[in-house]
């Protein structure tokens, strides 16, 4: 459902405004003449005697072309939407009222990857998630933070990372205290309480409850050592 509303127009340039007052004083100010010079009165008088249509708001249809100023009557009118066609899923619980959002889902099943990266071996779904890859090797970073020097590929990345700066922990454990900002993370904590350890070691017993942690692991068993110090010869993982 999406909502557009009315505006006023200027006359001279076609410029759109959202209030009356600001055409008022474009008109004062862009489209000056010894007449309006003398008195911007007269402007504001014209502007008043012009027809404009009301601030009315309009609600869309993202189904299809049905359009209506009243909410209640386009949450009817979705609704009808949603008992007339359901698409569902064979494979999980997905449904959607879009066709082409249940064939985009469907190649999570599938594994099919149409998309691909001219620069790397990177595949995705969509060509949206593919604009947001390239962006990695751009260096494109448009959404930043104004608190200090962050700075991201999306919208999403941003607001999570304000929370930061309010101290916002809106997701919580509902066994212990545990807060946090994002799901991944209260879905990792949860494996401490259920004991959970998908990650396992194929040489030795180690299990651990995150892919990182098992990588780390068979450092030892490799006896890789990546981080060493300049000052002396002290090596580890």
């Amino acid at each position: 459902m999406s909502s557009t509303k009315y505006i006023f127009e200027c006359d001279g340039c076609s410029k759109k405004f959202s209030t009356k007052d600001i055409l008022v004083k474009h008109i004062s100010y862009s489209h000056k003449t010894q007449k309006n010079q003398k008195n911007t009165t007269a402007v504001r008088t014209q502007v008043e005697q012009t027809p404009v249509p009301q601030l009315t708001e309009i609600f869309n249809c993202d189904i299809c072309e049905f359009k209506t100023s009243q909410k209640r009557c386009i949450l009817a009118h979705l609704n009808a939407h949603v008992a007339e066609q359901v698409y569902c899923c064979n494979n999980c619980d997905y449904k959607s009222i879009k066709k082409d959002n249940l064939q985009k889902h469907m190649k999570i099943h599938t594994g099919e990857k149409p998309s691909s990266c001219n620069i790397c071996e990177y595949k995705c779904i969509t060509k949206s998630d593919l604009q947001r890859h390239m962006k990695i090797h751009t260096g494109e970073k448009p959404f930043s933070c104004n608190i200090c020097e962050y700075k991201c590929i999306e919208k999403s990345y941003l607001q999570k990372h304000m929370k930061i700066h309010t101290g916002e922990k809106p997701l919580s454990c509902n066994i212990c205290e545990y807060k946090c900002i994002e799901k991944s993370n209260l879905q990792r904590h949860m494996k401490i309480h259920t004991g959970e350890k998908p990650f396992s070691c194929h040489i030795c017993e180690y299990k651990c409850i995150e892919k990182s942690s098992l990588q780390s692991h068979m450092k030892i068993h490799t006896r890789e050592k990546p981080f060493s110090c300049n000052i002396c010869k002290y090596q580890c993982t």
